[in-house]
Formats: structure tokens, C-alpha cells, sequence
């Protein structure tokens, strides 16, 4: 089941023009969103900031703007089915609504973390500050990170600084405090990680947004990744060439971040 351009439709094949942009050169903008409590107003549901992303990214372009009353409509029509909902906006103002279910082993991932791979500077994403569907650098690095027995690719630049997961942000603690990588560094604006940094800042513990050397990554006693689809999932091994770094999974230093989760649910 899907939503396109204003019909909920029963099935998993979509007719595209074969001379669509989006088709030919991965031409859209997408956000993927996790309903919390049936809601898009729950405030971890975060549906504004998903709008306003997408909003942002296609003034960037000069695209035409979606009727966020008929995206509304449309979520709403799927997040009885589905936990997770992937908005995608094309070049000419149509609109898809995907669902899908949560990772099986995500309980499993948030408890025990999982081991991730550094992926080579050729697998960086391009316009890296938007969400675009051209996302075959991401994906082929976790395919290669899969080949290598891990869960996660972690991507880097040019100098070899840590940016961000395939999937998400990256998250570090050390000197008693979180560390994420900044936005001017070449990452996407995560939703997730804007809510965390929010959060963070209210209880007055501000995470550092400076680089991440090679140098800084290895200092790290704990490492996480988050999403709005698995939320936050602690690394405990990052295999970097023939290196293989160790992180402490401890879920009480993790605690600090999941407070925002416990906070807001019931």
C-alpha cells in the first residue's frame, strides 16, 4: 500500500514516465519519518521539521511546492499500516507516501550495538546538505560495509574525518561529554539529530560540533548512530582497514540521549 498524488493505492508498482527525472537521475527529495503515539503533531513524530526540510531543499532546486495538507492527508492514510513513512517529492510536484515496518532486530541493535565499517572517500554523497533520492553512494557503502560483516558504513571526506553513518548521524562521548560532527563539515541536517541537540541543550549539556580527525574518533569511549526510524544504536566496533576500534556499549552513558524518548512517551 502507497499513497501517490492525492489516491492510496493497494499494490507495489508505481507507472512513471520513462523520461522522469527522479527515474533517470535520482531527481528527488525525500525525508523518512517514524509515527509516535498515531500522531504527526507527537513532538517525536516531529512532522513540521520533516516539512520544513523538504520545504527548504526544494526552494533550493526551484521546485514546486507540495499542498502539505495533501501530504498530511496522505500520511495519515498509511500510518495506521506503518510505523516508519518515507515522503518523496518529485521535480514536477508529484508526491509519494511509502510504509514499512521497523527493523526486526532493532530492539536487539539498541541493546547490544552493532559493528560498523569505514567506508573509503569514494562512496561520499553528493549535495550532502539535502535529502536527495540520489542515494546510491549510501547505499552501495552499506552493501560493502554488509561484505564486511557490519551493519553500518560510516563515511568520511577527503582528509579521512568521520562525517556520518549510510543511515545517520554519529554520535561520540568522551571528556564527559557528547561530540557529533558539524554540518559544515558536509553532512545532512538530520531531524534526529537536531531534536537530540535541542535536548540536549535544555538540560544544559550542549554536545561539541567540532571535526572528527581519525585522531578524535579513536579517543572515543562510546559511539552511537541515530535516526528517526531506529533512534539510537550503539557502535561497538568500527573495522578501518586493518584496524578494528573498540567502543564500550554502556547503555547508562547512552541513557542521557534516550532521555528525550522517555520523556515524551507515555
Amino acid at each position: 500500500m502507497y499513497w501517490f498524488n492525492g489516491q492510496v493505492i493497494d499494490g507495489q508498482t508505481l507507472a512513471l514516465d520513462v523520461y522522469n527525472p527522479g527515474l533517470l537521475y535520482g531527481a528527488t527529495v525525500f525525508t523518512t519519518l517514524r509515527v509516535y503515539g498515531q500522531s504527526l503533531d507527537h513532538p517525536l513524530t516531529a512532522w513540521r521539521q520533516h516539512c520544513d526540510r523538504i520545504r527548504t531543499s526544494l526552494q533550493a532546486f526551484q521546485w514546486p511546492q507540495p499542498d502539505e495538507s495533501c501530504l498530511r492527508q496522505g500520511a495519515e492514510a498509511l500510518m495506521p499500516h506503518y510505523p516508519i513513512l518515507r515522503m518523496t517529492l518529485f521535480p514536477d510536484g508529484q508526491a509519494l507516501i511509502t510504509g514499512r515496518p521497523l527493523p526486526a532486530d532493532l530492539a536487539e541493535r539498541q541493546q547490544r550495538g552493532i559493528t560498523a565499517w569505514v567506508a573509503p572517500h569514494d562512496y561520499s554523497r553528493t549535495l550532502p546538505a539535502h535529502k536527495t533520492g540520489n542515494y546510491l553512494a549510501c547505499w552501495l557503502a552499506a552493501q560493502a560495509a554488509k561484505a564486511q560483516g557490519a551493519a553500518e558504513a560510516i563515511l568520511v571526506d577527503g582528509a579521512g574525518h568521520w562525517l556520518e553513518t549510510s543511515s545517520g548521524s554519529l554520535w561520540g562521548w568522551a571528556e564527559g561529554q557528547w561530540w557529533t560532527p558539524p554540518l559544515t563539515a558536509g553532512i545532512l541536517p538530520g531531524v534526529m539529530r537536531s531534536q537530540l541537540i535541542r535536548h540536549l541543550h535544555i538540560l544544559g549539556r550542549p554536545a561539541l560540533e567540532t571535526p572528527w580527525t581519525p585522531a578524535k574518533a579513536q579517543q572515543f569511549e562510546n559511539l552511537a548512530y541515530t535516526n528517526c526510524g531506529v533512534e539510537i544504536v550503539p557502535i561497538h566496533t568500527v573495522l578501518q582497514g586493518r584496524t578494528r576500534l573498540e567502543y564500550n556499549p554502556d547503555q547508562r552513558v547512552l541513557q542521557e540521549l534516550r532521555f528525550m524518548f522517555d520523556e515524551a512517551l507515555p
